[in-house]
């Protein structure tokens, strides 16, 4: 296996990929987006109901959150750069396809089959990275692809609201759709080659039920759970929030949101280059990626309670030192997966851990509703993420071992050419 793990491609070469990739989720969070950003158009003119809207914005979860663990396990099996240029190209089409439908059920039938195309997403990532990068390179390149998914948000609201603003919800879907087909042939020609790193893609016979099995697999679940509730609690409620709690205008809370969304997308690239910087300087990743999520949630849980309790003018800060620790306890998610599982099931144990995690996707909008119909304001919900913020940093921290491979069976030492072994 080590000879397998140093002639792992160069950061530098795996480059235009890695820009590629972070390229992909950035995509893939604006598509899953535009529907709510279209809504008020869509509602009006097709004339459906406010449940039926309701319906349609939940149908994504449906088949992406399912259809997740399918796809870390065509991950581990197939060839995974075909895969998510194949993932791609089907969500694409679905975006583009909105733009053409009539009618609930069409509309429900293309929401359901943009989370068919999106489930490959993170697997496919999180088993190309474990593919082509050594521990030293994973911060920064885990980084880099959750920078995409936060910058996606800022992207969505500002870049696609403007353009519905000005020419109508169906041709910025159409045009959205088509312009991404442009990623495809980019890909495959800079997509990382097997024959270029000396790997042969075998099959696998771990499954999801040996992933189970090991303590650390529930740490990352759990603790990503507890990530993506803070997460989905700014990326669904933020601008509410802004202008229901703290009175903004929808021009300054635009700027505003996306601005926060940058920089929490900022501070995860800068953390994983300088989780890395510390990889190379010899210390353990269990020491350099446990510290970052102990220091990223510890602060979150902090911030959110300062920002819940601030005054209408220093609320400001507070929420930008949000954006700030959120970036940093969100830089190591998949790093830890793809170091735990191995480049043999990085796409299994990826899968899992974020479709268990997507649930919050389920519980937190719905909670924080609830809570700010009943209390009135957002500081009681604001709390409960503060409280899953902590509840995420101690999971990474204690129930995740140590951040070192898995020791799977045998039989499945990848055969490495003897030259690299060499």
């Amino acid at each position: 296996m080590r000879g397998a793990e140093d002639g792992s491609r160069p950061l530098r070469q795996f480059a235009p990929a890695l820009v590629l990739l972070s390229l992909a989720v950035l995509i893939n969070y604006v598509d899953r987006g535009n529907l709510s950003i279209a809504a008020p158009l869509l509602k009006a003119e097709l004339h459906i109901s406010t449940s039926q809207l309701g319906i349609l914005l939940s149908a994504f979860f449906w088949t992406y959150t399912i259809l997740m663990f399918a796809a870390g396990r065509l991950a581990d099996q197939f060839d995974v750069n075909l895969l998510i240029a194949a993932g791609l190209f089907l969500w694409t089409l679905a975006t583009a396809v909105t733009g053409l439908v009539h009618g609930f059920a069409m509309l429900l039938a293309v929401r359901m089959m943009l989370g068919v195309g999106e489930s490959v997403t993170f697997p496919a990532c999180s088993k190309i990275l474990a593919q082509n990068l050594t521990e030293q390179h994973r911060g920064f390149a885990n980084g880099m692809i959750t920078a995409g998914l936060k910058a996606g948000p800022a992207v969505g609201t500002l870049g696609a609201g403007l353009l519905m603003a000005k020419y109508g919800w169906r041709p910025v879907f159409v045009g959205i759709g088509l312009a991404s087909l442009v990623w495809i042939p980019a890909w495959m020609y800079w997509r990382p080659r097997p024959e270029l790193t000396g790997r042969m893609q075998t099959k696998c016979s771990v499954g999801f039920v040996d992933i189970m099995r090991k303590r650390s697999f529930w740490g990352t679940a759990a603790g990503n759970f507890c990530g993506n509730y803070v997460l989905y609690f700014f990326v669904i409620w933020l601008p509410y929030y802004l202008v229901t709690e703290r009175h903004l205008t929808m021009v300054a809370m635009a700027r505003m949101a996306g601005a926060f969304y940058m920089t929490d997308a900022t501070s995860t690239v800068i953390t994983g280059w300088v989780a890395d910087y510390w990889i190379r300087r010899g210390k353990t990743p269990t020491l350099v990626r446990k510290a970052a999520m102990a220091i990223g949630y510890a602060t979150l849980a902090g911030c959110l309670i300062g920002c819940a309790t601030a005054s209408s003018t220093s609320y400001i800060g507070w929420l930008f030192a949000i954006g700030i620790s959120g970036g940093i306890a969100g830089s190591g998610t998949f790093a830890f997966s793809q170091t735990l599982a191995g480049r043999e099931v990085a796409g299994q144990w990826t899968a899992l851990q974020n479709g268990l995690a997507n649930f919050a996707g389920i519980v937190g909008p719905a909670l924080t509703g609830f809570i700010v119909e009943r209390t009135g304001h957002f500081m009681p919900a604001v709390m409960v993420a503060a409280a899953a913020a902590m509840m995420g940093g101690l999971a990474w921290v204690l129930v995740v071992g140590p951040v070192e491979p898995v020791n799977w069976i045998p039989s499945l030492e990848l055969p490495v050419p003897a030259e690299e072994v060499a």
